[in-house]
């Protein structure tokens, strides 16, 4: 198999890591496909230099959440999304959330969009039910650090959430 079609293979079998991403970082609909234009482009400027040491997946998450927090830094003009995780990205099965349920997926929406970029890839790793392992695999941390950020991240959103229940 040459290079251009194992590229494409690979593409293939890992692009909802893509468009997860994408939707994270950008809710416009233009926005996000020029960004998983851009994701796509620097994975295969990346792929001659891809070495094995890690999943396919890893070296994905690596190089679109690099792409996708420049993207995001680099767009004065783009607005900050105010819903950027869809359901489906939070794992949630069932259609019919109702009452405090949606209430609360909506609230936990917010709260991560107004996390800093480095800890909202956090958050999107974490809810993709990463462990810390990969998780520091893909952001270049330590299993450790992984952990603290996170720890330190839910105690913020908790407080957040209390804030809003009293």
């Amino acid at each position: 198999m040459n290079s251009t079609d194992l590229f494409l293979a690979v593409l293939q079998t890992n692009k909802g890591i893509i468009y997860k991403i994408a939707q994270s970082y950008c809710q416009d609909a233009e926005e996000r496909k020029d960004l998983v234009q851009e994701i796509i482009t620097q994975l295969w400027r990346s792929f001659g230099s891809y070495t094995g040491q890690v999943k396919y997946s890893t070296w994905i998450y690596r190089i679109a959440l690099n792409v996708a927090i420049s993207f995001y830094r680099k767009g004065t003009r783009r607005k900050q999304a105010s819903s950027p995780f869809s359901e489906d990205i939070l794992h949630i099965v069932d259609t019919n959330v109702k009452g405090e349920t949606a209430e609360n997926i909506g609230f936990l929406q917010r709260f991560i969009a107004e996390l800093k970029e480095l800890d909202k890839a956090l958050m999107l790793l974490y809810l993709e039910e990463k462990s810390y392992r990969e998780i520091g695999e893909i952001m270049g941390l330590s299993e450790t650090n992984v952990a603290t950020k996170i720890a330190r991240i839910k105690g913020i959103l908790k407080q957040k959430f209390s804030s809003i229940k009293t």
